[in-house]
Order: C-alpha cells, then structure tokens, then sequence
C-alpha cells in the first residue's frame, strides 16, 4: 500500500504525535468513555458528557443514529437550535448494531455561533466494535488547525490533510506504533482496552495524508514538550568518557557528592508544617523531577485519618490510601487512571506488597510487559500499561521506628537512565527522612484530634430556645497557643421558668485544661440543679476546685434569668464583664459587677446581684480570649464588644458572627474564645396562671378543674385531658408525701403553675425536700405508677430541690395549630 514518494520532495517524519480526543459510545448511542482530550477540544468535561448522546457531543453524524433529517451545506451554531457541526458523510448509521465492519474518517467544522472565524476544524475517525463489552464505536478526534504550522510537513505548506486508515505494517517501526495505542485509552480496564486495540489494528490504523502521496501514522500526545538540556542530576546517566581512573575517581566523588547536596536539599524542602497534608505534598514535590519523572505516595488509612499508630504488619488485604501523584506529564494524563484519594490493597505478587512487607526498597529497571499486565490486572476498569510499561521504577519504603507507614512508587521515563543501586540508596535514605517527618506530622494529627474530640466532647449542645430566651454561642479553639484550652459556656433549665446561664474559663492551655474544664462544668450544672442562688454556687465551686487541687483556678460569670420576674441574678468569680442591649434604646453597657477572686484561690467572697431587664434585652458573656490582645489595654477590647454588641443584626447568629468579626482582627486571636448570647425574651403575665393549693387529697380535683379552666380559655382544648391527667398525678404525689409521717411542717405548702409558651409548662412546687423517684411498678403495688405516666406522656418531665422545697414539672408540645401564633417565650 505504499504510494511512494516523489523524488522531488523529502520524507515526511514517520509519525504524527498529535493531541487525540478519544471518545467511546455504547449500543444505546450514550457516550461512555469522554478522554481529557475529548473535553479540551469539545468543552463539556467527563461528569457532563458521560451518559449523554453522543450525536450532541460529536461531529460524527454519519457514524451515529440521527432520529430526523437535516442539512449538510452550513455550520450549526452551538446554542441547542441546529446542530454544532458540518455533517459529513453517511455510512455508518449501522455501526451501533454492529452491522457496519469499516472504519470511517471525516472532516468538521465546529462553530459557537459567532462567525467563521471561531469555527474550529475537525478530523475524526469512527471505528465500529464488537464483542461482549457494551462498547460499540470508538471514535478519535483532532484539531486540524494545529498542521498550519509546518513541522509535521518539513516546513512545506499544507496543500490538503485527510484522515484515513493504513496497515501499520506499512510504516518503519510498526512494532512500536501497536505497542503505543493502548495509551489512547488510559481510563479503561485491561480486557476493554486490548479488545479495542486489536480491532482497530485490524480494521486500518488512523492516518493523516497530506496532499496525494504522504501518509502519516498518527500517534497520541498528551502534550509534553522536549525538556531543554539541564546539568546532570542525582539519578541521570554520566557524560561519556575515556578510561582514566584519576578521572573515573573524581566522577564517583562527585557523583556522592551530588547525592548528599540532593538529601540535604530535600530534608530542607520537607517538614517545614507538622499538617499532614502539606507535609505529603511537600515529600512528593521534592523528588520530582530532579530524581524522579513521576512520583506516587500512598499511606496507610490509620494515617491518613490520624488515628493511632498501625497495629501489626501490612498483608494483602492493607488498604493503601493514594494521597499524591506528582509527575512531569502532561496535566490529565494521570488523573484519569489514578486519581487521588483512591484507597486500595496491593496483592503478593507486586512489588509493592514486597516492599511493603520488608520494608525495604525494591528495584526494577525496566518494566517488562508481562510485570505491566500483571501490575494493570489490579485496576479493573483502568489500563495503566501504558503508563508504566517500560519505565524504570523503584519502590521505597515510608517507615518510622519500624513500621510501615506507606511507600512511594518511582518511576522514570524510558529515555531517561534506569534507576540503579546507587539510587536505591539514595531513595531508602530519602524515604526514611520522610518517613520520619511523616510520623511527626502523624503524631500531631492524632493528638490533636484527640484533643479535639475531648474539647467537642466537653463542650454542651446547647438549645437555641430556652423558656423566655433565645440563646446563640460561638466557640472558637486557640490559634497560637494550642487548639485545646478551658473556656466553656452552658445553660441550665431551673425551676419557675427559669434558665441558668454560665461562662467560665480555666486558666491554662492544654488537654490538663480541657479536663479541669470538663470536671468545673459537671459541678455547675450539679449545684445549678439544686437551684442554689448564684453567689452560693461559685462558692461551692471554688471549695471544690481548691480540694481537686492547687492548680486548679478558673474564672466563672454565672446568671439565673427569671423570664417571668424580668429580673437577672448574677455573680462574678475574676471574670470578663458582661454586656447588656438594652432594646428600649439599643444602648449597650458593662455591667458593673463585684469582681471576685477566680475559683480555686479560696477565702474570698462573692456577692449577688439583682439586675432588672426587660423583654427584648440582650446579654452578651465571653471569655478573655475575645477582648484581650497581649500588649493592650483590655478596655479598648472592652469598649469594643460594647460597640459591635449594640449593633443591629437580623438573628442571634448574625450578631454573635458582628462581635467575632469586630474583635477577631485585633493582633490576630491567640486564645480560645466562648461567646454566649442570650436575648431575653420574657413572658406575658398573661400566659402564667398560678394557685395556691392546700395539701388535701380533695384539692386534687380542684387543681384539674382549674388548670381544665384556664387550658380553655387560652384556646388549648386539645391538650386538657393530658393535663388533667398529669396534673391530678403530679398533685396526687405531692399530697400524699406532705401528709406522710415525719414530713416537716413547712411540707403543708403546694403551689400549681401554668406557663405557656411555644409549649406548655406545668409546675407543682411543696414544701418537701424528698424528690420522686421513677419505680418500676410491680404485682398490685398501688405507688410507682403515678410518674410512669409523667414519663410516658409528657414530652419532658424532672424535678429540683429549691432553697424552701422541691419542684416537680412536665411540659407539653402545643397542639400544630398554635405552635406558630405561640407568645415569644423560648
């Protein structure tokens, strides 16, 4: 099939290596397979394209099933109206069906619609398949616009390019011209990929022909430029020379030389961040490409997820985490076959699972054919033999105090020298110090992870409703000083409607703080249930902190709101003062109040303060993180969170998102940060009903009639059997315990409240300091019964000692039709 070549002309070179758009259709006309290349010339990248006909992606009409009939003689504009392309020749309309053998090639033109001069030339060639894939057409594409210029045509001018089809047995170096097609499929498995090679072999491999005579086998590029000759690096080959041994001698000293300046070069490059991440990519960009083409990075997952050290050695079924894939190629080319993140074990037979297991490099120095398909049977929808297959590669161990933590794959193109034994030393002791800096960074991932988990595990979920308030916080860890400190906020429900509110700060960084903070919060949150008034509580807490020990210091701002009363009660231990919105004026100011000696000093005391507040009222607590910068006078930081605390904001969020973004840029925030915001809401005398009740078994009938009363005039029908029900139980218990032998005198006082709120609250408060206690109910025993069911009915339910008795108390959700036109309460 040889045309020949005129005497007057010179050969044209013996390939065209052009950029290929390869493109896979399946029985149903869908495009399965969408290459790098694909997107670069059409646009629409794999996630778009992948699943779509291909008669709306592609310029090969003829190839395709085309449901209606259309013109051939004028560009179609890319908007959806006409087709975006000149068809060109019909023919293989059947190739779907596979009832068309020959190949077909073609011209188009691709136009966005905004005049000639954006029309983009296309060459393509359509190849029908066969087989038991669902694999039907494959159809290969390149831009025509780049053969303008001449240095595939010996700097002669272009009189015509055509795509067509040739034996490649009819081209010098055919044997190489089979071996590189498989590289225009580097996104599908082993059986896929060598099935469609062997057809296109057999049905006309792709050419272009220029003019009448010239032929030219097309070959893939992914893009690479020539590199410019460099001075001779750790891993390439060594200039020729005569046999001296002077000479020789000076070439080795050199050469170790040359090694040292390398490692030393890297080990400067890498550990610079103890962030896993930056670590990894720093390990990777360091030997490429000075001692390596391409370099893979995989890792254990324990690692990766910064958990604990590895237990026991790695096996076949280790799953390796691939966390980077630094190479000289062309962008693209690796990411289709071995995208990162992909997670996957390396069987016996590799050398990856040698080197792994030994933890000792391994050497390869070329990549024969047979070790490829071996290597590419692991990647079942993936040919990677192109990619590896006679490339020199070395495969190095990433250990730290005898485990092994992952390993690099090292490969080098096949022009460039084989790695040798002198490299395997160079890349064990390259990966040991990367190894090394690896483990450190591991080390700090997990500890601080560990930390982490403690800080979120310590830190409350607080309810954004609270009876009478809405409360928003924020928590921001330390930046310098470690992301691990004491400061904590938190939020008690107490009896009457009432919500405690706290913010305290352990002095101190570290998981020792986080821990104290841990024990300091149980404590507040034990005696707030006791509804002890707040200078009371710091006091207990600070007898506490002295006993657990005489480091244990930390300031506390501890509040009890009284939604109902409209009042505030507070006490300070050494803390931050907090700030108050007034709604009336939108003025904010400091509170003044006693400051306090923090917990743990002892023998100071500390003082109540009662402060009226009025519905729509905010209270902003932090901690000193937020208002003090080293080098300052804190009340600049002070006047600050007084300023952005009074600035409108459309929510809670939006205004504790004001007062961080104030603050935060001051220096640059060091410490950890609590922020609690709580906007005090109140609650309308008119949704509270309260009685006096007298000890008597004949006043439980009266208390379900009266709270029966009230349920209907607030328009709550639907819940009055519930709450009869309950209530009769709840009173029931409290007389039966105020008549009980040797209850306390003050025990002939009962007291029955409803509040609602955007739910119902029902409250039955004695004299008596004994709390019920949930029984289980057994044989005919007449007692236990009664809380079963409190608890079975009620959406909450609990009871609290107070200074004078106890409280028992339920709630209920409101019925749907009156959850939206409920009075602000929570």
């Amino acid at each position: 099939m040889d045309r020949g070549v005129p005497p007057q002309r010179q050969p044209l070179p013996a390939a065209g290596r052009i950029p290929l758009a390869v493109v896979v259709v399946d029985g149903q006309g869908l495009v399965s397979h969408w290459s790098t290349g694909a997107r670069r010339l059409f646009g629409p990248d794999r996630h778009d394209a992948v699943g779509r006909p291909a008669i709306d992606l592609l310029p090969v009409t003829g190839a395709l099933p085309d449901p209606e009939p259309y013109e051939t003689d004028e560009p179609y504009a890319m908007d959806g109206s006409r087709r975006p392309y000149d068809t060109l020749g019909p023919g293989l309309d059947a190739s779907l069906g596979g009832r068309a053998p020959y190949p077909t090639a073609g011209r188009a033109r691709l136009t966005d619609g905004h005049g000639d001069d954006d029309r983009l030339d296309v060459l393509w060639w359509a190849y029908p398949l066969v087989g038991p894939g669902r694999e039907r057409l494959l159809v290969l594409a390149a831009d025509a616009g780049q053969f303008r210029r001449t240095d595939l045509t010996g700097g002669r001018p272009v009189e015509r390019i055509a795509p067509g089809f040739a034996l490649h047995t009819d081209f010098p170096g055919s044997d190489e011209l089979a071996r590189r097609l498989p590289e225009i499929l580097p996104s599908m498995g082993v059986r896929e990929s060598t099935r469609i090679v062997a057809q296109v072999l057999e049905l006309g491999y792709p050419v272009l022909e220029f003019s009448r005579h010239d032929r030219v086998p097309v070959t893939p590029d992914w893009g690479v430029p020539r590199r410019a000759a460099r001075p001779a690096a750790a891993g390439t080959a060594a200039p020729e020379h005569t046999e001296d041994p002077v000479h020789d001698q000076d070439l080795e000293y050199a050469a170790v030389r040359e090694r040292l300046e390398f490692l030393n070069e890297v080990s400067g490059r890498i550990g610079s961040s103890l962030d896993l991440a930056v670590t990894i990519r720093e390990v990777s960009a360091a030997v490429v490409p000075r001692f390596t083409d391409v370099a893979g990075t995989y890792l254990r997952e324990q690692v990766v997820a910064g958990e604990g050290f590895p237990d026991g050695p790695p096996d076949a079924t280790t799953l390796w985490h691939r966390v980077a894939v630094d190479h000289v190629d062309a962008p693209g080319r690796w990411d289709d076959v071995v995208p990162v993140g992909e997670s996957m074990p390396f069987p016996e037979h590799t050398p990856f699972f040698r080197c792994m297991t030994t933890g000792e490099p391994v050497l390869v120095p070329r990549i024969s054919e047979e070790m490829g398909t071996a290597i590419a049977a692991q990647f079942e929808k993936r040919d990677i033999r192109p990619l590896i297959n006679g490339r020199s590669m070395l495969v190095v161990p990433l250990k730290a105090r005898h485990v092994v933590l992952g390993f690099m794959i090292l490969l080098r193109h096949p022009g460039r020298a084989a790695f040798h034994d002198m490299d395997r030393v160079t890349g064990a002791e390259l990966a040991a110090r990367a190894g090394l800096v690896l483990d450190n960074a591991r080390m700090y991932t997990h500890q601080e992870n560990v930390a982490e988990t403690l800080q979120d595990s310590m830190l409350p979920q607080i309810a954004p409703r609270m009876a009478g308030c809405d409360i928003a916080t924020r928590y921001l860890p330390g930046t310098l000083l470690g992301r691990v400190g004491g400061d904590w906020f938190d939020s008690v429900k107490l009896p009457g409607s009432r919500t405690a509110l706290v913010v305290g700060d352990v002095m101190g960084h570290g998981l020792n703080s986080a821990a104290m903070m841990g024990q300091l919060r149980t404590a507040v949150q034990t005696m707030a249930a006791l509804d002890l008034p707040p200078a009371q509580l710091l006091r207990g807490l600070d007898d506490l902190a002295q006993r657990l020990g005489e480091h244990y210091l930390a300031t506390c701002l501890y509040a009890v709101y009284d939604p109902i009363g409209g009042e505030l009660l507070m006490a300070n231990a050494g803390h931050v003062p907090p700030v108050l919105v007034r709604a009336a004026d939108g003025r904010s100011e400091l509170l003044d109040l006693p400051t306090g000696a923090p917990v743990g000093v002892g023998g100071v005391p500390f003082e109540t303060v009662r402060i009226p507040v009025s519905p729509g009222d905010r209270l902003v607590m932090c901690t000193d993180g937020l208002v003090e910068v080293r080098g300052e006078d804190i009340g600049v930081g002070l006047a600050t969170l007084c300023e952005s605390a009074a600035h409108p904001a459309a929510s809670m969020d939006d205004a504790c998102d004001t007062i961080i973004r104030a603050l935060n840029p001051r220096g640059g925030r060091k410490d950890d940060v609590a922020l609690l915001m709580a906007r005090l809401g109140g609650i309308d005398t008119d949704d509270v009903a309260r009685w006096e009740l007298v000890p008597e078994p004949a006043e439980v009938r009266r208390a379900r009639r009266l709270a029966r009363t009230r349920l209907e005039s607030w328009g709550l029908g639907e819940l009055t059997e519930t709450v009869e029900l309950l209530v009769s139980e709840v009173v029931t218990n409290a007389v039966r315990h105020a008549a009980a032998p040797g209850a306390r005198p003050a025990a002939d006082r009962l007291e029955l409240r409803l509040v609602r709120t955007d739910r119902l609250l029902c409250e039955v408060t004695d004299g008596g300091h004994t709390l019920p206690t949930l029984l289980a109910s057994t044989g005919l025993a007449e007692g236990g019964r009664g809380l079963k069911v409190v608890s079975r009915l009620a959406r909450e339910w609990g009871a609290s000692r107070a200074g004078d008795g106890k409280t028992v108390w339920f709630e209920l959700a409101l019925p749907p039709a009156h959850r939206g036109s409920a009075p602000h309460g929570t």
